[in-house]
């Protein structure tokens, strides 16, 4: 069994990074400068931003199914950047974070969940898809709560 982990896509935010403040704060939206090199998670990279880097504050529908479980909170993202792909690792975004694994069925209805702490990540998302029931996995960020990304089934 493999597993895939891929950033948001960039097209659906470019027209943010061409916004105004006002025009960001209609939407419920911020445009930051992160203030260190971590702690800026973009969630197209899958990469923190370095200190400097202009990154956009939104809310976003990461479980946008129509079950009790529909989930939104806020992203980070960055311009310029592509969408990460990674094949049976996981991204740099994940390390040093502790995760909740949260792991759905097809309908999109919650069947466990798991806290994978720093560096258990690979292991918790494996043990997660032996149950043959489990379509994909969101992982969120532990203490804050953000999402940090949707892990599916690799089934090439």
């Amino acid at each position: 069994m493999t597993y895939l982990i891929e950033g948001l896509c960039p097209d659906r935010f470019a027209p943010l990074f061409a916004l105004d403040d006002a025009g960001l704060a209609a939407i419920n939206a911020r445009r930051v400068t992160a203030t260190a090199d971590r702690g800026f998670p973009c969630r197209i990279s899958l990469e923190d931003a370095k200190a400097g880097e202009e990154l956009i504050l939104l809310h976003h529908t990461s479980h946008d199914v129509e079950t009790p479980y529909r989930s939104a909170y806020a992203i980070y993202v960055r311009p310029g950047v592509v969408a990460a792909r990674y094949r049976d690792e996981t991204p740099p975004v994940f390390e040093g974070r502790s995760l909740a694994l949260r792991a759905f069925d097809a309908e999109g209805m919650l069947q466990t969940a798991r806290i994978a702490a720093p560096g258990e990540a690979d292991g918790a998302i494996r043990d997660l898809f032996a149950d043959e029931g489990i379509s994909y996995i969101d992982a969120h960020n532990a203490a804050y709560g953000c999402f940090a990304a949707r892990i599916e089934r690799d089934e090439s």
